[in-house]
């Protein structure tokens, strides 16, 4: 014990003390981490027992049964136990996945839909349910194992690290994890170029031929040919992916090398397909879009993710999570500020481009012009 401005201070004293002095917010803070950590220690917990309810299709039987059930109807139905389906759908309903109501006419629980489940359904018409399975799936969770790789040796590809070869390699020689891909694509493409042609039909107004590079299995022409009949498209992507896409009418299938050629269109379409390469590879790309379409009246129509510095919105950390993603899964790939998309685009020739957010989108619009 020790003596301090004529009073003893025992350590136990000097303890509570401190705890008076502190701030009560760093206090709150403190606490909140408790529990905070919890979520970092359980992070994989939510996207598991999703994948779960997808494959049992629960979201799909709900559906087809008017969007309510019994647990015994509900376990019934998916030949479950009924003990461990009431406690996957307890954590579902508490993530707010699905809603349960209580009838006291027949004093029993029932399971109902809600708009976030019906985004899980297989056959929904605005499923997310392909992109959830791809990125769920073992090949494209074991590079996330492998990110301290990629960060002390910045040229190495967690991918590579996990299975030998990068991403498209991969697909190339793995036809079911091909389909998870072109599967999950489909599925967002469908939503954003719905979304797009609602909102902004004037980005394909004069456009009497269009193509999509990287189009994976043609849904973004199928949808946007309902729409704009006028338009004849050209399916453009790798061998192997446009080999499996379906015969569509007005979309001609196109298997080829983007770094190599692009076929001739009036606008070239590029949605999800620059975030996974370097700035040099997208200017080769843009490059080669821009050798393809005319000179005076033609354009490139790029849907991507735009990262804003200082600014956010309600997309924000699924921007943020993405730009991991390509970090995860590509070599060089990476979301894009305003300012980086400035660089590809005036570095590949092109003299103006103009930019729309789509709101409710993860995407936004960027009309490059030559």
């Amino acid at each position: 014990m020790r003596e301090v401005a004529g009073f003893s201070c025992t350590s136990k004293t000097r303890k509570r003390n401190m705890e008076v002095i502190t701030p009560v917010k760093e206090v709150e803070e403190e606490g909140q981490a408790q529990v905070d950590v919890w979520q970092y220690i359980f992070g994989y917990v939510p996207m598991a027992v999703v994948k779960c309810a997808i494959e049992l299709q629960i979201p799909d039987v709900l559906e087809s049964h008017g969007g309510a059930m019994t647990l015994p109807a509900l376990s019934d139905a998916l030949d479950c136990s009924p003990s461990i389906l009431s406690r996957i759908m307890r954590y579902l309903i508490h993530r707010g996945i699905f809603k349960h109501k209580f009838t006291s006419q027949e004093s029993q629980i029932y399971y109902i839909q809600t708009p976030l489940s019906r985004l899980l359904m297989k056959n929904g018409a605005n499923s997310m349910a392909a992109l959830v399975l791809l990125e769920s799936s073992p090949v494209m969770l074991a590079p996330w194992h492998n990110l301290r790789t990629r960060a002390l040796t910045s040229e190495a590809s967690a991918f590579e690290a996990a299975h030998g070869g990068d991403v498209w390699d991969y697909a190339s020689e793995n036809p079911a994890h091909s389909k998870l891909i072109n599967d999950a694509m489909a599925c967002h493409a469908k939503l954003a170029i719905s979304t797009i042609v609602d909102r902004y039909p004037e980005v394909f107004k004069g456009i009497s031929s269009l193509v999509d590079v990287g189009g994976g299995d043609g849904t973004a022409l199928r949808i946007l040919a309902k729409s704009c009949s006028w338009i004849r498209g050209i399916n453009f992507d790798l061998p192997h992916v446009v080999s499996d896409a379906p015969l569509r009418d007005g979309v001609e299938n196109v298997g080829g090398n983007m770094f190599e050629m692009v076929p001739m269109a009036d606008a070239a379409l590029l949605m999800w397909v620059l975030h996974d390469w370097s700035d040099d590879e997208c200017i080769q790309i843009l490059t080669k879009c821009r050798e393809a379409i005319p000179k005076d009246t033609g354009k490139v129509i790029i849907a991507e993710a735009i990262i804003k510095e200082g600014e956010e919105d309600k997309f924000t950390n699924v921007r943020l999570a993405m730009d991991m993603v390509m970090l995860a899964h590509t070599e060089k790939g990476k979301e894009r500020t305003i300012k980086e998309w400035e660089y590809v685009i005036y570095a590949a020739g092109f003299t103006k481009y103009t930019m729309k957010h789509v709101e409710g989108e993860v995407v936004s619009i960027i009309e490059v012009y030559p």
